[in-house]
Formats: C-alpha cells, structure tokens, sequence
C-alpha cells in the first residue's frame, strides 16, 4: 500500500526549524528578543521620540532622546542637489527622474534588444545632460563645477555604464581572439588595470593626466575621472562577459561556423546573448557595487551625495546631526542598490539562470 505524503503545517514547519531541541527554542527565544529590543529601540529613537520639522529645532537633543530628522527637513535641497543653483533645482530634479525612468523602462521586456536599449539610454541620458548644462531651449547655463547631490551621482553612475559596457564587450572579444599577441596584450591591460584600487585610477585621471596630455585634450576633471572609472569598469565586465562565453558549449560556434554565418552575426546572435544571460548575476553586482562606489569621487573634491551629506551638518547649527544625515544618505543608496538587486533576481528567474 503506497505511503501517502503529509504536507507539514505552518506551526509544524516552525516547531521543527526553530524548536526542535531545547537548544533551538533557547536560541531563538534568546536571539528574537535581542531583534524586538533592537528594532523597539529605533522605532523609539527615530519615530517616537523625533523631531520631524526644522521649526522645531530646539527641540533636538533636548531631553528627548530621539532622532533629529529636523536637519534633513532643513537641509535636504543641499543633499539631493548640492550647488546647483537654488531656483534651478526643478531642473535637477526632473533630470533625476528620467534617469529613474530610463532605468524603469528597461527592465520592461519589450526593450531586450540591443538596438532599442542603445536608442532609451542615450535618448534618456541626453535629456538628463541637457536639463543638468542647460544652453538650449532658454534654459540657462550651469556648469559641472556645480553640479551635486543625487544628480551628480547619478551622472556619474550612468556616464560610466554607458561608456564601460561598450567597451567591456570590446575587451572580452578581443581577449579571445585566436591571435596570440593581441589577445596577450589585452589580458595584460586588463590584468594590470584591475589590479589598481580604483582610487588611485580616479587619482591620476584627475591630477596627473593633464600633465602628459596636450592642453586641447585635458578637458574637464570630472569628464577625465568619469573615464578612467569606465575604464576600470570595463576591464572587470569583461571579465565577467568572458566567463559568460567560456561557458557557452563550443559546438554552438563550430556549428554557425559550418551554416556559412560570418564572425559578426556568430557573436551577435549566439555567443553574447548567452553570454549575458550566464553573466547576469555577477553583471547585476558589478552595478550595485559601481553606484555605490561613485562616493569615492569626494576624496578628488566632487560635491556628490555623501559630501553634499557632510556639507548639510557641517555647520555650527547642525553639527551635532551626523547620525541622522547618514542615516538618510543611507536611504538613498540602499533605495537604489535594492531596485538593483531585486531586479537582478528577477531577471534570474525569468531566465533561469539563477546561483545555486
């Protein structure tokens, strides 16, 4: 007679994970009230006990023991767009939102394709360039000298994916090529470049290029940091992009190779497709750890948001506010990097192609 399968409950499921000895329950017991201590402990401090509104500033520090969110209320302009100018913000703002939206649209299906993710990119960031400079269509002129907070991170962010992917995919097919002293000399630039902290990249694009470089292509500062990080990027996706096609079976080229297609049309529509969707974990990390290393560019003096951040408590008024502008700051990376994250997961599953 065959055995029939019983599908535990939740509580059994529960007993059995966390309560199955006495050793377990104390644990758990001991381990979930530490949680509800901690978490009790920051809702009291930042909700609770908080001063919200910058008119009541002389509230905070007071005897209320709370979290001082009267700085963000005061201060949030500085940290979101830093020295752009005060009545041109709108402008920085809505910038910000279109690249949020190219980002949107691109985890909408119907633009998985490389000609209609190329064209929303550049359209999205060329609209984001031209609200941020100005020059055109009446807006007025403000240079990258004064450009800050969330919209120069962002720039800087999607200026280097757009830049490093292209030639990461450069850099991967031509470290595979058949012939040796070109594929050698790219693993030794991509071997040498990664093997550099990113800081001191940032560090001689920034200060020592333009002494080695003529006066016609020294350029802006942040145009020559923005290159060098793309750099940097493009040499570690590439190797990201090349384990992806040392993964790929290599019956599937001999075979084109055999149908007659050229070596064009053999990575464009077999070996990179597949390429990427291997490569699509460590790609999503590469991004999430590119945004989040965009603050580096405050040690070279760029007022993006962590150091529109410390300008926002730099002051006599606000000095005391540190823990809660980082909390903030916080915010807005995390907000970002999970997006990221959660997408990554997603597009893991939709493709199967998920770690285990």
């Amino acid at each position: 007679m065959a055995k029939t399968y019983h599908q535990p409950t939740f509580l059994e499921s529960l007993r059995a994970r966390f309560f199955s000895t006495r050793l377990d329950a104390a644990m758990t017991i001991g381990f979930g009230a530490l949680v509800v201590w901690i978490l009790w402990g920051l809702v009291d401090w930042g909700l609770l006990n908080g001063t919200f509104s910058a008119a009541d500033r002389e509230h905070c520090g007071h005897g209320t023991g709370g979290a001082c969110w009267a700085v963000i209320d005061a201060r949030w302009r500085l940290i979101l767009f830093g020295l752009y100018p005060f009545e041109e913000q709108w402008r920085s703002a809505i910038a910000c939102l279109f690249m949020v939206l190219t980002g949107a649209l691109s985890c909408v299906p119907w633009f998985w394709n490389a000609k209609r993710i190329s064209m929303l990119w550049v359209a999205g960031f060329t609209i984001f360039y031209v609200l941020m400079r100005g020059g055109y269509f009446g807006l007025s002129e403000i240079s990258e000298q004064n450009w800050g907070g969330l919209s120069l991170t962002i720039f800087i962010f999607a200026t280097v994916i757009l830049l490093g992917m292209p030639l990461a995919i450069v850099f991967a097919l031509l470290r595979r090529l058949d012939l040796p002293w070109i594929a050698g000399t790219m693993a030794l630039v991509i071997d040498t470049i990664r093997s550099l902290p990113l800081l001191s990249i940032m560090f001689t694009f920034a200060i020592v290029l333009p002494f080695v470089l003529p006066d016609w292509a020294v350029g802006d500062k942040l145009y020559r940091v923005i290159v060098g990080y793309a750099l940097f990027f493009a040499c570690y996706q590439a190797e990201i992009i090349r384990g992806g096609m040392q993964a790929l079976p290599s019956g599937q080229e001999e075979a084109a190779k055999a149908l007659g297609m050229n070596y064009w049309h053999r990575i464009g529509y077999i070996v990179l497709p597949q390429a990427f969707r291997n490569a699509l974990p460590p790609t999503i990390n590469q991004f999430v750890i590119t945004f989040k290393e965009t603050s580096l560019v405050v040690i070279i003096g760029f007022f993006e948001v962590l150091a529109s951040g410390n300008a926002a408590y730099g002051t006599a008024e606000w000095n005391f506010a540190h823990v809660e502008v980082y909390c903030f700051v916080a915010l807005i990376y995390f907000t970002f990097v999970f997006a990221l994250s959660r997408y990554g997961a997603y597009l893991e599953r939709r493709l199967s192609v998920a770690t285990r």
